[in-house]
C-alpha cells in the first residue's frame, strides 16, 4: 500500500496508542494536520508550544506512558526547548515532532528554519532528523521505545516538509525496532543484592532515599512491602513524593534545602542510606562531600550513569526498582532493632514541627492556603506545583498518600510549568480532581493556556499564590544580598479577577484564612475550570532551608509564627465569582 509521508506519521503514531497530542500548526506542518485529523487521536490546540510540551509532559507523569507534542519549523520549533529539557531532567518520557523546511533548504536560512536537530542534541535521550520518507514508521517506533525504555526521556523528531509529502510502500506489521546497542539492564545483579541485604540487616540507623523512580517503574507497593518487612524509615526527594504514603508510621518527609529538619537529619546521622530511583542531586543531598558522613550508601538505579555521580556508592545495584526490590526482599534476614531509631526521628518531629497559624490571623500565609486545600480534598486531588515558595509550601503541607498525585518541575525548575501540565494530567487522568498550584510570577508566563481549558473543557482548579513578588528571588535577597530587593516586584496588574472574567472562568479571591474553605469548596463544586486568587503575606519565607555549600546537618529550622511580624495584606476582602459570559461546562 503506497502512502505519503503524513499518512504513515498519523497511522505510525496511532498503532503507538496515542490519544492526546498537544499542538499548533504552522506552514511546514500542515501537510501533517491535513491528515491526522483523520485518525482517532484528539489534537488540544495550545497557545505557544511551550505549553503543549507541559502538557504532553504532565500528560506522561499522570499517565506514566509517552505523551506527545508538535510543532512546525523554526520559532514553532525552538519554543518547545524549555518543555523538552524540562523532560529530560525530570525523566518524563515525552516525543517531541517538529516539521522543518523541506530537504532542499535546509543550511539555506530559509524562511522560519531552525537547526532544531542540533539544539535538541543536548536536551533530549535521543533525537532524529528523519531523511527518507521510507525511514518515518520505524523512526516512530524507536522514538516511542527508546522514550519509554530503561530510565524515560524525552526523544525528538523532526521531519523535513518533503518527507511528509513524498510516497512510498508502507506496511506496519513489518515495522520492528533493532537497537542491539540499547539493552538496559533491568534485573539488577544477585551479588550485589545480597550484600545489600547483610548491610540492612545489621543497620541500626539506616533510611530509605526514595526518588521518582519509584513512581517511574509503578513499585510503589514494593517499596511499601521493603519498608515495612525491614522497619526502615522512608524519606523521599521532592519529585519521588507520593511514591511512599505520607501518613504511613515509616514517613520520614523529604530533606534537603526547604526539606523537614528531621528528613534532613534522619539522612546526616545514619548509618545506611538505601537509594531508590533516585539521583542524589544537589537540592536533595546539601554539600556532597558532607553527605551521610557516617553511612554506607546502596543505590538502586537503572541508569549506570547516575551511580556514583555524585556521592560515593558502597553497593551499586543497576536495575528496574520494581524488579530489585521483590529480590532484596527475599534475601532479607532477621533484622537488627529498629525502635531506638525511630523514636528518634519521631523525637526530632516533635522538635521541629512544620510552623502552625492561629486560624485567626490577619493577614493569609501560604501554608493556611495548602492545609485548607488538604482539607477540602482529603487529600485526594492530583497537585501540580509550579516553582518557587509556593512548590515547598506544598510539599510541606500536602500529604499524599497515592502514587503520581504530586507532579512538579524539579531538575529544571521550569516557572510556568503548573498550569499546561495540570492541563496535561486532566486528560490523562480524568478521574481525579487536579489543581494546578500557581505563584503570580509563574502563572503569568504560561496563562494563556487558559484558553485551552475553557475551549477543551478541561476542569482543572487553579490556585494562584499571590504575594506581589517573585517570593523566591525576593527571600534569596533578603537573606543573601541584604535585603536588596532588586526586579522581583510584581505588584499591579493584572486583576486577575478580571482576566477570569476575559477567559469566561469563575474566580474567586481570598485574603483571610476563614474565606478559605468556602472558596475552594466553591470552585470544587463547579463542573468546570476555576480559579482561586489567594493573596497572602508579601514577605513570607519557606523554611526550613539548607543554604548551598553547606550540609544537611546544618539544616536552618523553621521560626514560630509571631502575630503581626509579616507586612500587610494586599488585597481588599473576598470578591464574589465572576459573572461569566457564556456557561462553561464539562
Amino acid at each position: 500500500m503506497k502512502l505519503n509521508g503524513s499518512q504513515i506519521l498519523s497511522r505510525s503514531l496511532a498503532e503507538e496508542g496515542v490519544e492526546v497530542i498537544f499542538g499548533l500548526p504552522g506552514g511546514a506542518i500542515m501537510p501533517l494536520y491535513d491528515e491526522m485529523h483523520k485518525h482517532p487521536m484528539r489534537h488540544v490546540l495550545v497557545r505557544h508550544e511551550q505549553g503543549g510540551a507541559h502538557m504532553a509532559d504532565g500528560y506522561a507523569r499522570a499517565r506514566r506512558d509517552v505523551g506527545v507534542c508538535m510543532g512546525t519549523s523554526g520559532p514553532g520549533a525552538t519554543n518547545l526547548v524549555t518543555g523538552i529539557l524540562n523532560a529530560q531532567m525530570d525523566s518524563s518520557p515525552v516525543i517531541a515532532i517538529t516539521v522543518n523546511v523541506a530537504s532542499s533548504f535546509i543550511g539555506t536560512d530559509a524562511f522560519q528554519e531552525a537547526d532544531i536537530n542540533g539544539i535538541t542534541i543536548p536536551v533530549t535521550k535521543q533525537n532524529y532528523l528523519v531523511r527518507s520518507t521510507r525511514d518515518l514508521a520505524r523512526t516512530v517506533k524507536e522514538a516511542f521505545h527508546i522514550a519509554r525504555t530503561g530510565r524515560p526521556g524525552p526523544v525528538h523528531i523532526d521531519i523535513p516538509k518533503d518527507i511528509l509529502l513524498g510516497e512510498v510502500e508502507f506496511d506496519y506489521a513489518r515495522t520492528t525496532v533493532d537497537l542491539p546497542g540499547f539493552q538496559p539492564s533491568t534485573e539488577g545483579n544477585i551479588v550485589q543484592i545480597r550484600k545489600a541485604a547483610r548491610l540492612i540487616e545489621q543497620a541500626e540507623r539506616p533510611v530509605i532515599l526514595a526518588g521518582q523512580g519509584v513512581l517511574i517503574s509503578r513499585a510503589a507497593p514494593e517499596l511499601k512491602a521493603f519498608a515495612e518487612r525491614a522497619t526502615l524509615p522512608v524519606v523521599t526527594t521532592l519529585l519521588g513524593i507520593s511514591g511512599f504514603p505520607g501518613t504511613h508510621a515509616l514517613s520520614a518527609g523529604w530533606p534537603g534545602m526547604h526539606g523537614f529538619v528531621w528528613s534532613s537529619y534522619a539522612i546526616d546521622r545514619a548509618d545506611l542510606v538505601i537509594g531508590i530511583g533516585n539521583r542524589f542531586d544537589d537540592r536533595c543531598c546539601g554539600k556532597f562531600s558532607a553527605f551521610a558522613p557516617n553511612a554506607k550508601i546502596i543505590h538502586i538505579d537503572i541508569d549506570p550513569a547516575e551511580i556514583g555521580k555524585n556521592v560515593r556508592v558502597d553497593v551499586p545495584i543497576v536495575g528496574d526498582v520494581k524488579r530489585v526490590l521483590p529480590k532484596l526482599i527475599g534475601e532479607l534476614g532477621e533484622i537488627a532493632d529498629r525502635l531506638p531509631w525511630l523514636r528518634q526521628i519521631d523525637e526530632w518531629k516533635r522538635e521541629y514541627p512544620p510552623k502552625k497559624y492561629p486560624d485567626d490571623t490577619p493577614i493569609l500565609y501560604v501554608p493556611q492556603v495548602i492545609q485548607g486545600l488538604y482539607r477540602a480534598t482529603r487529600g485526594q486531588a492530583l497537585v501540580v506545583a509550579d516553582v518557587g515558595q509556593h512548590q515547598m509550601f506544598a510539599a510541606q503541607h500536602y500529604l499524599f498518600d497515592e502514587p503520581d498525585t504530586w507532579l512538579t518541575s524539579g531538575g529544571l525548575g521550569t516557572m510556568g510549568f503548573a498550569l499546561p501540565a495540570a492541563i496535561g494530567a486532566q486528560l490523562a487522568r480524568p478521574d481525579k480532581t487536579v489543581w494546578a498550584v500557581a505563584g503570580d510570577g509563574c502563572f503569568q508566563m504560561t496563562m494563556q493556556e487558559l484558553a485551552v481549558c475553557v475551549v477543551e473543557k478541561i476542569p482543572v482548579k487553579i490556585a494562584i499564590i499571590n504575594n506581589a513578588y517573585l517570593g523566591m528571588v525576593r527571600q534569596w535577597q533578603e537573606l543573601f544580598w541584604n535585603g536588596n530587593y532588586q526586579a522581583v516586584d510584581l505588584a499591579g496588574p493584572p486583576d486577575y479577577i478580571k482576566l477570569a472574567e476575559a477567559y469566561g472562568i469563575p474566580a474567586w479571591r481570598v485574603t483571610r484564612p476563614h474565606e478559605v474553605q468556602p472558596a475552594i469548596g466553591a470552585a470544587m463544586a463547579y463542573p468546570g475550570p476555576a480559579i482561586i486568587e489567594f493573596q497572602v503575606a508579601k514577605e513570607e519565607n519557606v523554611l526550613p532551608m539548607v543554604v548551598p555549600g553547606t550540609s544537611l546537618a546544618d539544616v536552618i529550622p523553621d521560626t514560630p509564627y509571631v502575630p503581626d511580624a509579616v507586612g500587610s495584606p494586599i488585597a481588599e476582602p473576598m470578591a464574589e465569582p465572576v459573572a461569566l459570559r457564556g456557561e462553561v461546562t464539562r
